[in-house]
């Protein structure tokens, strides 16, 4: 591999993450990047863990999905694994699908069977947060060398900073939606039932609680309705 070559695409790739305008199309060009820049790479996604529910990302082929469902069915796997929270194991390789029954043996014989012939992970995580794990695909057995590897570690490392910005960016605006919803209903109330301030924010806050309902939902029905039922 022509390492100069390689880090100026990295450097290409790492601006274009930073670019995209939500946590969506960051990570569809993250498992896009893996297939065009990772050696060997077939189809590549991410991986969330929910507990022992599996959330699957970004998928660039069925084969991601259906191996991530698996994974689920069966409770064990190496994507289950690398993206389980703390976990210790934060890069992992796996050679020959048809030589792999000792750590994962039920799930390593179904992916065979899927078309799986080798396999990387790596856990994206920065120095505050563990984001989940980039899984990267082979349908050939032995497709992965350590050019692969040294490959996709760099390209997660840069994913998983693009990752937590633009988390952070889509919770920020979030919040800020929120904000002006519930500030634009409790207008609303002030108005109809001339209330104060700390009033009205008073009615959404009972109202959420009474009813177990998340107050920029109850904000949204006040927007939406002109006040409460």
């Amino acid at each position: 591999m022509d390492w100069r070559s390689f880090a100026q695409q990295m450097a290409s790739v790492a601006r274009d993450l930073l670019a995209q305008d939500s946590v969506g199309s960051t990570l569809a060009r993250i498992t896009r990047s893996a297939v065009e820049r990772v050696p060997g790479c077939d189809a590549a996604g991410i991986l969330l863990l929910h507990g022992t529910r599996v959330e699957t990302l970004a998928p660039t082929h069925d084969l991601v999905v259906d191996s991530d469902r698996l994974q689920e069915d069966l409770g064990e796997g190496p994507c289950f694994d690398a993206a389980r929270p703390s976990t210790d194991e934060r890069v992992f390789r796996i050679a020959d699908f048809t030589d792999e029954q000792a750590r994962w043996p039920m799930y390593a014989v179904r992916a065979h069977g899927l078309g799986v012939g080798s396999m990387m992970g790596f856990l994206l995580y920065t120095e505050d947060e563990e984001l989940g794990a980039l899984n990267l695909y082979s349908r050939r057995p032995g497709a992965f060398t350590d050019e692969s590897e040294t490959a996709g570690w760099l390209l997660a490392s840069h994913a998983a900073v693009a990752f937590s910005c633009a988390r952070s960016h889509s919770q920020l605006e979030q919040a800020m939606a929120t904000r002006h919803l519930i500030g634009e209903a409790m207008g609303i109330l002030m108005g109809r039932h001339h209330l104060a301030e700390d009033q009205a924010f008073d009615v959404l806050r009972r109202y959420s609680q009474e009813n177990n309902v998340k107050l920029r939902e109850v904000a949204r029905q006040v927007c939406e309705k002109g006040g409460l039922d």
